[in-house]
């Protein structure tokens, strides 16, 4: 049965049980910012479980693209080795808001299996979930099953299997998975089967029964309706359905591969030779069609970042297998002509796309033999290194346009890996020069108001948090405006305002205009000329026009929590350099309502007990309640008196010295003044009028931002209040779950932890002995080979230590003889190969025995003659890399 007809007859089907059909929805989903793609078929359907939205419909059916190549679902790397997983996909849904629940959903499901399509009961397993102390056992849906099949094949499992959701927050509940057993022997089928690395039994279909919401906090809550959400792979189910053991050998994808086949002239043993690099074009094919299909373009950031990673890997992978020109117009071509039928968007755009796709593969071929040559220079500066630098790494992606999984790749066949660290740190410093490029677009507006030859702007918010003015300018859209209208985002000047214009650091002020005629609610100031404020807002009531006297007030909580915190950066600054040293100075700084962010010179971090230090000494200040005062002088003095200048600013020959005293403890008493003083910095910005005021200061984190330049952010005022409050109900809830009392969550703590190590310790003590074991079973498989005893083996191994460990053992044990052995830790394949010294005499290397091995999992490596250790990707190789191991002798 055609993968086509699967899709229909599901769409059938369900039409016929009374579901709506409903068309796929884009790949870029709609108003779900925790989502870069589609990644299931309820996603469209989100609010509709949450109660926010109503549809003609209760009950739905659709066939979904999905895209999961992102986050904590992302198979890209998978993609090419792995016969099963993909970037795009098309999910098989049936949806209940609220109308049919469990009952009618598994009904469903085992109809349109065994009836609708034929698959054999007797191969099928299904899963619930066990529950835990939020989500009960899911007590139903056994019951419900036993309806269908035995007991035995109904199993249990946790929340990493039979506990579904689309992201972070929104719906989720318990599901109920149906598992498919393809292989030889239907007669052995074990239940340790399903959900295990034994690839014959696949899961095909996950109902679930959608019950609660989770919000961003992490609190469940009961959804209005329980409903159903039910996804099942089209790929997946035509494997099964056709009697095949990868989706590539399905007609999904086999069309695509004899297009590629055929404009390469290549054969069926090219194909097998070059398998990966085929599927690899097959699945992005898929991908890019339908990305471009929904609007996306090739670009640098977020999703068009994606499109553009995915037509270059499939460019390079082309190339690998003999593709000069541009060629995935070509392939596209085929999966329209398959799927333009079920996705009209296909075909209406197929000229658009095949334009696109091939301009973007235009450009990264221009660069790519460029590229190649250059990372071939680099590789001789990486001798004796396992790790290419992410400097190059950087280059690369910067100038030849080369993805980082790319150059990843091309590097793990030289058995190296990338510097990730090094490369963000050169991609922030590109975002940070891109920012000073912006000041392009902002000198254009500066140059605009420029022009007007604006009168200053008198500000009176030092003293009052409202005042009257007059209405100067007006800018709509860039354009000068007599009057402006309700509704309109607009700038404007006034002869005199109490607002606050961004700079120094402090953030502009907010507030309202009031008018004669109309109101405004101001967003912003800013000061694109000197002396010149620049309100931006909204006119929210009637209409503002030039010359209009008009009252605005500043919104009074939102200066004071400013207030509070930039007052508090000249008392932080003050206690970094006492702590620090002089050269703690200021790099930079931002002072929002919400929190402070403070940059200062030091090369290394600060820590735990000098951020305390620090933090203690400006609450002591606060708490001593002294004056902050302002007084405008000449420079000169102002530098007399040992003001500091602020980072960035531009002082005029009249300047602004603001002095906060540090009350009668402190020592910090300036030879020219009988106050004892903390801090005097050149400063135009707003501040308390006492220390008091600031209430309480934390430090929540400190890090690097550049070479040799830290950053503190702390919190002062509401925002501490409340920043306390959350870490002592933090403590609470640990105390909760710890079974102990707030102050006894240390000594708790540290009892578990105690626990864990004896726990560790005795597992290590048990897993030697395990090991011991191993050895000696592991030789009662020896055999010889070309007169060489031989043991070659598939072994079970925690980490690459213990596996190390268990081959120096059995060399050892073998006395006169190799040892080849492989494992998967954490999804990827290990081998070593170890030879006794006799042996390593005759010629026997491992060194060259490891790296030909690992050749064929899709990695690289080497070693000593007598001992070596080798890594790969290709997991799913490992058996066949095994079986070839002796004739590699």
């Amino acid at each position: 049965m055609k993968g086509s007809e699967l899709r229909q007859r599901f769409l059938d089907y369900f039409a016929r049980q009374g579901h709506a059909v409903v068309p796929s929805s884009s790949l870029i989903p709609a108003d779900n910012p925790t989502l870069l793609f589609t990644v299931a078929g309820m996603v469209q359907f989100n609010d509709v479980f949450l109660g926010r939205e109503s549809r003609p419909y209760s009950r739905a059916v659709s066939s979904q693209k999905c895209l999961r190549i992102s986050g904590k679902q992302n198979d890209l790397e998978n993609v090419g080795p792995s016969p099963r997983h993909h970037t795009f996909f098309e999910m098989l849904g049936n949806f209940s808001f609220g109308d049919y629940f469990k009952k009618d959903a598994i009904r469903f499901a085992w109809e349109f299996l065994t009836q609708e399509i034929g698959l054999d009961p007797k191969r099928m397993w299904v899963s619930i979930y066990e529950g835990d102390e939020q989500i009960p056992a899911d007590e139903e849906a056994h019951d419900l099953w036993l309806a269908y099949m035995p007991a035995e094949r109904i199993l249990r499992f946790d929340a990493a299997d039979n506990l579904w959701s689309a992201g972070d927050v929104g719906p989720r509940g318990p599901c109920s998975e149906i598992h498919y057993y393809i292989g030889d022997d239907p007669d052995n089928q074990v239940p340790e089967g399903v959900n295990s690395e034994d690839d014959t039994y696949m899961e095909i279909w996950n109902l679930v029964f959608m019950q609660y919401n989770r919000d961003e906090n992490g609190v469940l809550t009961p959804l209005p309706k329980p409903s159903i959400d039910t996804g099942m792979s089209l790929e997946r189910l035509a494997i099964v359905k056709q009697g095949v053991f990868r989706s590539y050998e399905t007609d999904l994808f086999t069309p695509i591969i004899h297009t590629v086949m055929e404009l390469l002239g290549s054969g069926s043993e090219h194909y097998q030779a070059n398998s990966s690099a085929y599927h690899v074009v097959a699945d992005h094919s898929r991908s890019i069609a339908f990305m471009i299909a929904d609007g996306l373009r090739p670009g640098n950031e977020g999703r068009s970042y994606v499109l553009r990673r995915l037509v270059r890997r499939a460019a390079y992978f082309g190339q690998t297998i003999g593709f000069k020109a541009p060629f995935l117009a070509e392939t596209i071509a085929t999966v329209i002509d398959m799927m333009g039928d079920a996705y009209p968007e296909l075909r209406s755009k197929q000229s658009y796309i095949a334009e696109v796709v091939t301009g973007e593969e235009e450009r990264f071929n221009k660069t790519l033999a460029g590229g190649l040559r250059q990372l071939e220079a680099m590789l001789p500066n990486q001798a004796d290194k396992a790790v290419f630098s992410g400097t190059d790494a950087f280059k690369l992606y910067d100038t030849y346009g080369f993805p980082l999984d790319l150059t990843e790749r091309i590097v793990a066949e030289r058995g190296l890996t990338v510097d990730l660290d090094g490369y963000d740190t050169e991609l922030e410093a590109q975002r940070a020069r891109g920012r000073g490029a912006a000041q392009f677009k902002k000198g254009a507006i500066t140059e605009r108001w420029a022009e007007r030859n604006l009168a200053p702007t008198s500000f009176t918010g030092y003293h009052e948090l409202e005042s009257w003015g007059h209405v100067l300018a007006l800018e709509f859209d860039g354009e000068e405006l007599g009057t402006v209208q309700r509704g309109q985002e607009v700038a404007f000047v006034l002869d005199r305002t109490s607002c606050y214009a961004e700079s120094g650091g402090q953030m502009g002020d907010s507030g309202v205009l009031v008018g004669p005629h109309g109101k405004i609610v101001i967003d912003d100031v800013q000061k694109p000329v000197p002396g010149v404020f620049v309100h931006r807002g909204r006119v929210s009531e009637g209409s503002v026009s030039l010359g209009e006297q008009v009252t605005v007030t500043v919104d009074a909580a939102r200066r004071r929590d400013i207030v509070r915190n930039h007052t508090a950066t000249h008392l932080l600054h003050r206690a970094l350099r006492d702590s620090l040293g002089d050269h703690a100075e200021q790099k930079g700084s931002l002072v929002a309502p919400e929190r402070l962010r403070f940059d200062f010179n030091n090369q290394k971090g600060l820590s735990s007990d000098q951020l305390q230090q620090i933090e203690d000494q400006v609450n002591a200040w606060i708490r001593a309640d002294s004056k902050v005062e302002a007084a405008e002088m000449a420079l000169p003095q102002a530098r007399e008196l040992g003001a500091m200048a602020l980072f960035g600013e531009k002082y005029g020959d009249v300047v602004r010295v603001v002095t906060v005293g540090c009350g009668d403890s402190s020592d910090h008493v300036h030879a020219n003044s009988e106050a004892p003083v903390c801090s005097r910095e050149l400063c135009g910005g707003v501040h308390v009028a006492r220390t008091g005021e600031i209430g309480f200061f934390k430090i929540v984190s400190e890090g690097s931002v550049a070479s040799g330049v830290r950053r503190i952010e702390a919190v002062t005022g509401r925002a501490a209040a409340e920043w306390v409050s959350q870490q002592a109900q933090l403590i609470r809830t640990l105390g909760e779950k710890l079974g102990a009392q707030p102050g006894k969550v240390e000594e708790k703590l540290d009892a578990l932890l105690l626990d864990q190590k004896s726990r560790r310790d005795e597992i290590k003590r048990l897993r030697g002995e395990l090991a011991a074991g191993q050895v000696d079973s592991l030789l009662a498989q020896k055999t010889e080979h070309a007169g060489t005893p031989l043991v070659v083996a598939r072994v079970e191994a925690s980490d690459a230590d213990s596996f190390r460990r268990l081959g120096e053992q059995l060399r050892d044990k073998i006395g006169s003889g190799v040892v080849i052995l492989g494992t998967v830790i954490d999804g990827k394949p290990l081998l070593l190969a170890a030879a006794t010294a006799d042996h390593v005499k005759a010629g026997r290397h491992a060194g060259n025995l490891v790296k030909a091995l690992a050749a064929k999992v899709g990695g690289g490596g080497g070693g000593r003659a007598d001992f070596a250790q080798a890594g790969g990707r290709d997991a799913a190789a490992l058996d066949q890399a095994l079986a070839e191991a002796s004739s590699l002798l």
